[in-house]
Formats: structure tokens, C-alpha cells, sequence
């Protein structure tokens, strides 16, 4: 028997065509899932399906969607349901860096796009979501799952990047939120606090960050996209049926540290 076989069950994955997403979505997709992706760009949204549809037995889709608009999200939501029936797992993982700028320079077009798409997105994108999960639960199939892409910064200090660290705490504590209110249909919710993962925001980064998060995580090492794949199967399967409200450091110990 295999343990973590999701065959029949389907996953959005925001943000879901590069990075942290994508290898999310190819753990998923392995472990038989249908995988939606809902992102921005039409060109890496199709090689991501691509790539895929060789990985599992499942469906894949990709549907150009900016989460910072609700009506948006309210189509490709509805497309999703429309093309493959259900939805058992929500990736709230589209983000953005931020806009890199020290507190005296905040402006208040940077800190609201910023929190409109890291904070606010995952919320709109929670609210269509669970809406189709609680009618599911109403007619006798209850369960569902939400994992947010959260950040270490959530719970530590960073030079020029308080709109970014403020997106993710505010994310934080909407997934506990989540977790208590939508309990009662079975549906989790938890946080993922990623580290330091070398992905495209990382590569604008100063080199001299990446020095710095090297000597400061424990092991020493980023973050390895193919691990992503095995924890995205676990959040996604019912052995984490028992663990909500939970803001999970993935960081190699860089938080301890």
C-alpha cells in the first residue's frame, strides 16, 4: 500500500509555475494528484503544465491568474471545479519580495501591493476555496486542506524588508485564524516558514545575503527544492489530518540560530 498516494484528489498551487511552487506541485503531481496552477505568466504557467503531466497519473492545469484580484480568483477557482470536480488542497504560495526599502523610505503604494498580494491573495484565495469545500463538507464529505508559503522573516529581523516580514506574520496568523474557524468542516490550515531557497527573488538578491544566510543556518546549506516535493504530499494527504494552526519553520535551523 502506498502511504501517500493522492490519486483522485486535486491541489491548487499558487504561483505554482517556478520556484518553490513548482516543486511543490511536482511532489503532488507524482503522488497522483491533479494539479492546478494559478499564476501570472502564460509562459512558464504552460511549461509548467508540460513538465507535469509526465510526472503522474493526474491532471494538469494552469490557469493566468494575478491573486491580488478577487474577481480573478473567483474565475480560475470556478474553472478549476468546472475541469476537475473538487479541490482537496489550496498552495496559498504566490508572493512577492517586496518592495527592499528601509522604514524611513516606505511608501504606501509599496507596502499595499506587497501586503495585497502576500497577505491579501492567500485570503481571497482561501475564501473561494473554502467556499466550495464547505458545501462539499455540508453534503457528507467534509475535509480540506490549506498550506500557506509563509517566510522565516515572519518571526525574525531583516534590514529593508519590513512590508515583506509584515505580509508574512499577517499570513501567520490568518492561517491560526483559519485553522480555529474552519475547523468544524475538517479543514486545516497550516504555515510553511521557509528559509533560505535559491528561487528567482533570491538570485536579485545581494550576493553578500547569500554569504551571510550561509554562515548563519545551521546546516550550513539553502534550502533543496526536491524535499519540498515529499512535505507538499504529506500537507496534502490525510496523514496530516491532525495538525492545524501550525507555522512550521522549514529553514535548516535558521531561526534557532
Amino acid at each position: 500500500m502506498d502511504l501517500f498516494d493522492l490519486t483522485g484528489r486535486t491541489a491548487i498551487v499558487t504561483g505554482g509555475n517556478g520556484g518553490l511552487g513548482l516543486a511543490m506541485a511536482r511532489g503532488l503531481a507524482k503522488a497522483g494528484a491533479n494539479v492546478a496552477i494559478l499564476a501570472r505568466n502564460p509562459e512558464k504557467n504552460a511549461a509548467a503544465v508540460a513538465e507535469l503531466a509526465t510526472l503522474g497519473p493526474g491532471e494538469a492545469l494552469a490557469l493566468t491568474c494575478d491573486v491580488a484580484e478577487d474577481a480573478a480568483i473567483a474565475d480560475a477557482v470556478g474553472t478549476v471545479l468546472a475541469r476537475l470536480g473538487r479541490i482537496d488542497a489550496c498552495f496559498a504560495n504566490a508572493g512577492i519580495s517586496g518592495a527592499g526599502v528601509g522604514i524611513p523610505d516606505i511608501t504606501t503604494e509599496g507596502w499595499d501591493h506587497t501586503l495585497a498580494v502576500n497577505t491579501r491573495g492567500a485570503a481571497l484565495v482561501y475564501k473561494h476555496v473554502t467556499r466550495h469545500m464547505i458545501a462539499r463538507a455540508k453534503e457528507g464529505d467534509p475535509g480540506g486542506k490549506l498550506i500557506a508559503t509563509s517566510s522565516g522573516q515572519s518571526i525574525m529581523g531583516v534590514n529593508r524588508s519590513s512590508d515583506y516580514a509584515a505580509s508574512k506574520a499577517a499570513l501567520n496568523g490568518l492561517t491560526r485564524a483559519a485553522a480555529f474557524e474552519l475547523a468544524r468542516h475538517q479543514i486545516t490550515a497550516n504555515a510553511l516558514l521557509f528559509g533560505y531557497y535559491e528561487t528567482d527573488i533570491t538570485a536579485k538578491a545581494d550576493p553578500k545575503f547569500a554569504e551571510w544566510m550561509s554562515r548563519r543556518i545551521p546546516l550550513r546549506r539553502p534550502g533543496d527544492h526536491a524535499g519540498l516535493e515529499g512535505l507538499a504530499v504529506f500537507f496534502a494527504s490525510p496523514h496530516s489530518d491532525y495538525i492545524t494552526g501550525q507555522c512550521l519553520p522549514v529553514d535548516g535551523g535558521l531561526c534557532i540560530s
